[in-house]
């Protein structure tokens, strides 16, 4: 073990590192995180000039399929290298044929408690990425409903996305077995940004909304002080800004933190929003200080922006171990670069010797290729 919470694995190469294994014990939960949701096809247009326009055809340079939706946030948690197991719907179609196993053979995510069903198409989603914004465009019929009550698996923690208005029993079910909850939150469409409409929050351990939410939600001006008010509710308050990083507060540990983003050029925003959560969740579990899981999740998230794909976009420890190669060798090519490198040196401590590069899966045009 090289610091707390985060020894190297016995392979000793950057794609098979367990940032839990220093934590890890007889008796333990079998899964790391449990998640719950829709599993979409997602098919991705990129370099487009502009918006589409109506009554005309636009053409994209780029095109990639994935899996999308909850199966965004559970290709990052595995990429990661936390143990994830995955509860959804998926249809009895070539789409879903294609997602179940991407995400079980692909990326080793467990799908004991997943469903096939006959009958039920896959979700599909379109994303015209352009200017570093996405417009979509959604079709699905809701799953049936499971034919018995499941009662979520022990865990180390879950995650979910809170709706206005909406109780889910087995956030409250999975709380109460010791599972930490980390949660974000969607657009209130009915404008009353009222957090008595979340009845989940009072369950979480960590609650992640987005700056333009934060600040609706508790009428405030500014992140700052968004962050302030949201730490008066749960042991954990994070609130992003986007390109300029996330500020934070942990009232568990008295530690507050704000940490700039990192300057990209941003392919396709889809899913980054997901993969800050997973590196934060991974820090967060393996008991980093809160300045370093900012850091970290404000990491991967960059690292996802730069490939089109959403799920399969997600980095895994190579493409942070290769990110940090080139930041600590350029560490004195200025005060940026130094800064940068002084921020991040806690990754020396993280990435083993002995880095190697390997083919991740990326998204490709169509699905069905063979020999892809």
């Amino acid at each position: 073990m090289n610091r707390k919470g985060a020894p190297v694995s016995t392979a000793g190469t950057a794609d098979s590192i367990d940032p839990l294994a220093a934590l890890r014990a007889p008796g333990d939960p079998e899964h790391d995180v449990y998640l719950t949701g829709t599993v979409f096809l997602d098919i991705i247009f990129t370099g487009l000039d502009h918006a589409p326009v109506r009554g005309t055809e636009t053409w994209a340079r780029g095109m990639g399929s994935s899996p999308g939706g909850i199966a965004n946030m559970a290709t990052a948690l595995a990429r990661l290298g936390l143990h994830t197991t995955l509860a959804a719907a998926f249809g009895a179609d070539v789409y879903g044929d294609y997602c179940w196993e991407s995400l079980a053979s692909g990326e080793g995510v467990d799908l004991s408690h997943s469903r096939r069903l006959p009958g039920w198409h896959s979700p599909v989603t379109v994303s015209m990425a352009y200017d570093g914004e996405r417009t979509m465009v959604t079709h699905e019929h809701p799953a049936p409903p499971p034919a018995t009550h499941t009662t979520p698996p022990p865990s180390r923690a879950c995650v979910t996305a809170f709706e206005p208005g909406r109780q889910e029993d087995w956030v409250r079910q999975a709380h109460h077995q010791g599972s930490r909850i980390f949660a974000d939150v969607g657009w209130d469409d009915s404008g009353r940004w009222d957090l008595a409409a979340l009845p989940d929050l009072a369950y979480a351990h960590a609650f992640l909304p987005n700056a333009a939410e934060a600040q609706r939600y508790t009428r405030t001006d500014t992140p700052e002080q968004a962050v302030r008010a949201l730490a008066d509710l749960v042991p954990i308050a994070v609130v992003t800004r986007g390109a300029e990083g996330a500020v934070a507060i942990d009232s568990l540990t008295g530690e507050s933190a704000e940490v700039p983003g990192l300057p990209v050029a941003a392919l396709d925003p889809t899913g980054a929003g997901d993969v800050f959560v997973a590196g934060f969740m991974t820090g967060t579990l393996a008991g980093w200080p809160l300045a370093e899981r900012l850091a970290f999740a404000n990491l991967t998230a960059a690292l996802s922006v730069q490939h089109f794909g959403g799920s399969l976009a997600a980095p895994g420890w190579a493409e942070v171990a290769a990110w940090w190669a080139l930041t600590s060798q350029a560490a004195d090519d200025g005060a940026a670069c130094g800064e940068l490198a002084h921020r991040y040196g806690f990754l020396n401590e993280l990435i083993p010797a002995g880095v190697r590069e390997w083919p991740r899966l990326r998204a490709l045009p169509t699905i069905g290729f063979r020999g892809a």
